[in-house]
């Protein structure tokens, strides 16, 4: 499912940027603390009412300055309009409507977007400020007024945003295709791999643009199998971004990471991982998603025959916050194992999605359990009651125990161990749900 995407715009210090932070402060929910996982907060999941949408936050908005940082500033603004669903156009009750504000309306109503007017800093509650009523003057709807500080007047701008949103959100795909997106730093070659794929197997079915709006779904059929791979925008280290725009590259590739089953991780093998790698690998994990890291222009290495594993190895430490992830080597160029690469994809996809009987897993913890004794605090030692799985994608479990503060995070790891040892799960991130069942149960 591809989310919704809600722009906030509007000229300097009229609070998008604190508005942005209050809605995404009240979605964004405490995950585990993984290496490497840092984000730009320039973008962020929200939810209202059930509904999930993408925020963009944007720098203010000089209609006419001239000055090259307002400049790029205005062009960063533009490129979120246009990939925008809905556009949230941020004022200042306090200085009214000003010059700008008639410009940046103008220019938000030529893009043809819904757009939701949100007068912002009217921070006492109770009667409307009379102010507001100036701002019906921009002609593009009615004025919702908030406090970004507070969150006052939030809940109805939200119900309006959220009635914009499109009726059905999904791809127009069977429930038994694969989605892959193809992430990376740009000319690791992942345009070059889906153009490898595409020319070799000659059974494209179509190519449909996909609903990040400017990449394209390209589908391939295999084996009876259909593989959507979805192309995206490199992510370039923060240093090099010359142009604020391409911060909208890194939030392409995380809308293709949501609507993917598997992610291809490309590196490219004559650089190596680098920080950006590890951030995008940390947004799939985060994700749940099935994973994969394929090192491309392998062709291009001056290689002995220790290369690969020397390589790999130091891959291992690089990624050791995704232990689980598989590797291969390939050369988009020359075709090198891609043939390989679609039984992988096929292989994690199976993993992601696997499902084991409750009894299956109760006899795993019971061996796990007589192995290495569960942790023990104060005489009270951590009671494993039994286990359960309650979903996919990632496969997650739910385990019953008497105290949850004695569950260790080491231990954890072990049960985990112990569960890929047995079942595999292979490219896929285990997610484990801590019931407290009886605390008076030592």
């Amino acid at each position: 499912m591809a989310l919704p995407v809600v722009a906030v715009v509007g000229r300097p210090n009229v609070g998008k940027s604190t508005l942005f932070n209050k809605l995404v402060g009240q979605r964004i929910s405490i995950v585990e603390d993984t290496p490497g996982v840092t984000r730009d907060r320039i973008y962020s999941k929200c939810e209202w009412r059930e509904h999930k949408f993408m925020v963009v936050d944007t720098g203010g908005i000089e209609p006419k300055e001239d000055d090259k940082m307002l400049s790029l500033m205005r062009q960063q603004a533009e490129i979120a309009i246009s990939h925008a669903d809905v556009i949230v156009f941020v004022t200042d009750v306090r200085t009214g409507v000003t010059a700008n504000d008639y410009a940046v309306a103008d220019m938000l109503q030529k893009s043809g977007k819904p757009i939701v007017l949100a007068v912002n800093k009217c921070d006492n509650l109770g009667q409307i400020p009379m102010e507001v009523y100036e701002f019906y003057n921009l002609g593009i709807g009615e004025p919702f007024p908030i406090s970004s500080v507070h969150g006052h007047g939030t809940g109805d701008m939200l119900d309006e945003i959220i009635s914009h949103f499109p009726e059905s959100d999904f791809d127009d795909y069977e429930e038994t295709d694969i989605k892959i997106a193809v992430i990376g730093k740009p000319n690791a070659g992942k345009s070059s791999l889906i153009n490898k794929i595409a020319g070799e197997e000659r059974v494209i079915v179509s190519d449909i643009a996909g609903t990040t709006r400017d990449a394209t779904d390209t589908i391939i059929e295999r084996n009876e199998n259909r593989f959507v791979f979805i192309d995206t925008a490199g992510i370039r280290k923060k240093s090099k971004i010359t142009e604020r725009v391409e911060h909208f590259s890194v939030l392409r590739a995380y809308m293709a990471v949501d609507r993917a089953d598997v992610c291809v991780i490309m590196i490219d093998a004559t650089v190596g991982f680098t920080e950006q790698d590890s951030k995008v690998a940390g947004y799939a994990h985060e994700q749940g998603k099935a994973c994969i890291v394929a090192v491309n222009k392998w062709d291009a290495v001056e290689k002995t025959d220790k290369t690969m594993k020397e390589y790999q190895t130091k891959l291992e430490n690089d990624f050791s916050f995704m232990s689980y992830v598989p590797f291969i080597f390939i050369s988009a160029k020359t075709g090198q194992r891609v043939e390989k690469l679609f039984d992988l994809i096929q292989h994690v996809y199976e993993q992601n999605s696997m499902r084991i009987s409750t009894g299956t897993l109760n006899d795993v913890l019971a061996y796990a359990v007589a192995r290495v004794q569960p942790p023990s605090d104060k005489g009270r030692r951590l009671k494993i009651y039994y286990m359960t799985q309650a979903s996919t994608k990632p496969p997650t479990f739910v385990l019953f125990v008497n105290r949850a503060d004695l569950f260790h995070f080491s231990y954890q790891r072990y049960i985990e161990n112990q569960i890929r040892t047995t079942f595999g799960l292979d490219g896929t991130p285990v997610r484990f749900i801590i019931r407290e069942r009886n605390r008076n149960d030592d």
